[in-house]
């Protein structure tokens, strides 16, 4: 008997990805470029991921500063690092088991930094209060949500166990639903109205689930990944009388709000909630997401992220600190960038001039960037972008001729994964394709990482009208 028939079944019905089959050739296209095979290009500009540091973004310098301090306290020694650095490293090394960095910390993070969390959650809402031990600290926000996930989904059940998703989603979401045996019961964006959530299409999801599944929670991404929407309080509030009415757990991806370009303002699912009034704000059962990975830091490689639960039945919590134990504790250094990015450094201190310098030109720079990808590719025969209000993603579409299509079709791969391919090819670009995001049958997207220098991005934009005008005339 062969080692895979013992594998769960979940895991061998994991969608298959068209991503590696780009990474793959990314490799093999810089080895050529290192041996000197000429290229129309000098390098890959790779935007697939939302990673600003790989993309060129420079990590602000408090952040490092302070983790430096943290990991070789001997740097505090004289006056090389800022008063406030200093004091920051000495605290936090103070909260640390052995006042080393090194060490094992609680299961839901150390309790100082759980406590400031809690203090920012409640500044963004506007007071609505945070209780600490409503929050864990986990190995990035994608961890804590499959960790809830597991909470709700039995892998036993008959029928299934279903989880509303939004069309377009981020993949690893997908992933890790059908991985943990639940059903993925699509509700699609309204591209047409700015990727809009609209109620109605929740119910014909909900319906469409009958017989197949039972639906338990609503999983919704705010700001929006791949696509670049915000929701207002109007949509926001449907969507929470929705889950009331029904009775779904509401899982808010909110990863992205320090991401917002529009004129729609970043509102937490929580405090939304809580301005319903009693009925609902103590009611509805929400569980928030949030990282260190994402927005201005963008420090990916820490891997720290927290969620905050909020109306669950003690008993449950209790089974969630359970399940959170078997990771013993989310990474040291992670859990120190996530006190820096919800206690950034303050007017008076002694680094706010230079963090505010920074942060500034990061918003400045995503701004601009935001504003010449609509500019550029509304411009483009073939292409349409919806604005992007916030996140870190262009999604557009791209209206493929069915010359192309049936090429796609002959190679054997979607037609968007085969556009990709092409303008990794021919322009050094490597986007992803949008039928890994999920999309409306009979369209097709791509998806690049806007949160990069302002020179790379226009290289970016120069290479793409170049090639997609060949390859619509040479597929017209």
């Amino acid at each position: 008997m062969s080692v895979l028939q013992e594998i769960s079944a979940n895991v061998r019905n994991m969608k298959s990805m068209e991503y590696p089959v780009l990474a793959r050739r990314t490799n093999q296209i810089q080895e050529e470029l290192r041996k000197g095979v000429r290229k129309p290009y000098r390098d890959v500009i790779d935007v697939s991921w939302g990673d600003p540091h790989r993309a060129g973004v420079k990590p602000l310098s408090f952040v490092r500063q302070v983790l430096a301090a943290c990991l070789y306290p001997q740097l505090m020694e004289g006056d090389r690092l800022m008063v406030d650095v200093r004091q920051r490293a000495q605290r936090l090394l103070k909260e640390c088991a052995g006042g080393s960095i090194g060490s094992y910390s609680n299961t839901a993070g150390i309790p100082g930094i759980v406590q400031r969390v809690s203090e920012f959650i409640t500044r963004r809402d506007g007071g609505v209060p945070c209780r600490p031990e409503n929050i864990f600290i986990s190995s990035g926000s994608q961890w804590a949500l499959t960790n809830i996930l597991k909470v709700l989904v039995n892998s036993e059940a008959s029928p299934r166990t279903g989880v509303l998703t939004p069309v377009p989603c981020h993949s690893t979401t997908i992933l890790s639903l059908m991985a943990l045996g639940a059903a993925v019961v699509p509700y699609h964006l309204r591209e047409e109205r700015g990727w809009a959530l609209e109620v109605e299409e929740l119910q014909r999801a909900l319906d469409s689930a009958k017989g197949v599944c039972s639906p338990v929670a609503l999983y919704v991404i705010n700001p929006g990944n791949p696509a670049g929407y915000v929701q207002n309080r109007k949509s926001m509030q449907e969507v929470i009388r929705f889950a009331a009415e029904k009775r779904l757990f509401l899982l808010a991806d909110e990863v992205y709000q320090d991401c917002v370009y529009g004129k729609t303002e970043f509102v937490s699912y929580k405090r939304a909630l809580a301005e319903m009034g009693p009925t609902l704000s103590e009611t509805v059962e929400l569980a928030s997401f949030h990282t260190a990975s994402k927005g201005l830091m963008g420090e990916c490689g820490l891997r720290a992220g927290y969620v905050e639960l909020v109306n669950l039945d003690p008993t449950v919590m209790k089974h969630i600190s359970s399940l959170f134990s078997t990771n013993s504790c989310a990474p040291v250094l992670g859990q120190i960038a996530l006190d820096v990015m919800t206690n950034p450094p303050q007017p008076g201190d002694p680094s706010y001039p230079l963090y505010m310098k920074e942060t500034q030109h990061i918003r400045t720079s995503l701004a601009e960037n935001v504003r010449r990808v609509e500019e550029v590719v509304n411009s483009l025969p073939g292409f349409s972008c919806q604005p992007v209000e916030g996140g870190a993603f262009a999604f557009p579409r791209v209206f493929l001729p069915p010359k192309a299509i049936e090429r796609a079709k002959e190679v054997g791969m979607k037609p968007d994964t085969f556009y990709c391919l092409r303008l990794l090819e021919e322009a050094g670009l490597l986007f992803s394709p949008g039928t890994e995001y999920g999309q409306k049958e009979g369209t097709y997207h791509i998806r690049f990482c806007i949160m990069i220098p302002l020179d790379t991005m226009e290289e970016l934009l120069r290479r793409l009208s170049g090639f997609h005008k060949r390859f619509m005339k040479e597929s017209s």
